[in-house]
């Protein structure tokens, strides 16, 4: 039930299929959050038609409310929320650690204190297993510890090596309770290292001594450092990451970001800016780059948000319309703005999986990059 197939390569890009459970993903794909088994403002039926193949559903947050149990007695995520493509959870690695006033980091686990009543609970390895087990996503992320960036070589070597630790502990609580889901889950590990290349690679070394994995994922980028501190992690993983894993860069979703790093060999993203920008009166435009829609500019705009994109928003209303409903607080305009940056996303991972397909994907993505640039508008 797990398979990945790359179809073509360009350099370091690659198109391929992730095969699933719950359905096959074309990759490079972007995957909208749903937090809280929702992506915010969008209905299941508005994903679908922008074409989502995976989304992305928390366990810190669904632990919390409204209890993994309670999903899992529904019949699990797909069930819960009517969603019928893959789904992706993260551990609540990244949650838990950004708690830093009101946790507790031991070799145990996080003990944290909740965002929603204050209570205490405990995170193990272990116990993020289980929860992910009872919310029965397609793919599962283990438990990992989560710097920020630009942290001390010696903070990020504590971080690293204690989520490989943890990550032994992910792996044998998995496999032991393998066969309550019939082989329905796979689960991924996450390589820490902050922006030390050396540590990355030592975090790949040893996961690949641990055995065979479905897949890898790279946490712990996007939270603080450059981007060319970035990009430099990458191109360093890039030659020695298994050709045959699919590849997960979390928490990573902006327009050039996504671009730049398909280029560097990355197959998933994952990221809250298109819905977040959107909640905030920003959009994506093909040729203009990063638009503030309430800027008066757009008072009497007749236009489209983006003339070159497909989505309803774009079919439908013009950005003088849109403008007007942000500046009166519809909450219309919150689910607009949306649907188009979440589109934009989809669409602009669609169009560089048929640039790699073509063998076009270098000078294509370079034009992109320059004309997105080029046009760039302050937030």
């Amino acid at each position: 039930m797990f398979e990945f197939e790359i179809e073509a390569e360009q350099g370091a890009a690659r198109a391929g299929w992730l095969r699933l459970p719950h359905g096959a993903v074309p990759t490079p794909v972007f995957m909208p959050v749903g937090t809280q088994a929702t992506v915010k403002t969008v209905t299941r039926d508005e994903l679908l038609e922008l074409n989502a193949s995976i989304i992305l559903a928390n366990t810190y947050h669904l632990y919390l409310r409204p209890g993994a149990e309670l999903i899992r007695d529904a019949g699990g995520l797909h069930a819960f929320m009517s969603w019928p493509r893959p789904v992706l959870t993260d551990s609540g690695g990244y949650q838990v650690f950004s708690l830093s006033g009101t946790r507790t980091i031991r070799e145990e686990g996080v003990l944290f204190q909740s965002h929603i009543d204050g209570s205490r609970h405990l995170f193990t390895p272990e116990r993020v297993i289980d929860i992910q087990r009872d919310l029965g996503a397609d793919i599962v992320m283990a438990f990992d510890e989560c710097p920020p960036g630009n942290v001390s070589r010696e903070a990020a070597t504590i971080a690293h090596e204690r989520t490989l630790r943890w990550l032994v502990r992910c792996r044998t609580q998995f496999e032991e309770r393998r066969a309550e889901d019939h082989g329905r889950q796979m689960l991924l590990p996450i390589l820490q290292g902050s922006v030390y290349p050396d540590l990355r690679r030592d975090a790949l070394r040893r996961v690949l001594e641990l055995g065979d994995w479905p897949g890898i994922a790279l946490g712990g980028l996007s939270v603080g450092e450059s981007k060319p501190a970035m990009w430099s992690v990458l191109e360093a993983l890039e030659p020695d990451l298994p050709r045959a894993w699919p590849r997960y860069l979390m928490g990573v979703g902006y327009p050039d970001d996504l671009i730049e790093a398909i280029g560097r060999g990355i197959d998933l993203f994952d990221c809250v800016a298109p819905t977040r920008n959107g909640r905030n009166g920003t959009v994506w435009v093909e040729e203009e780059g990063q638009v503030n829609v309430k800027a008066a500019r757009f008072r009497a705009d007749e236009r489209p948000l983006d003339p070159a994109c497909d989505c309803y928003a774009c079919r439908t209303y013009s950005r003088a319309y849109v403008r007007h409903l942000i500046l009166a607080r519809e909450l219309l305009a919150l689910r607009l703005l949306s649907i188009h940056n979440l589109r934009f996303m989809i669409r602009l991972a669609e169009r560089a999986r048929s640039a790699i397909a073509r063998g076009t994907f270098a000078g294509w993505s370079a034009d992109w990059l320059a004309r997105y640039r080029a046009g760039r508008q302050p937030a």
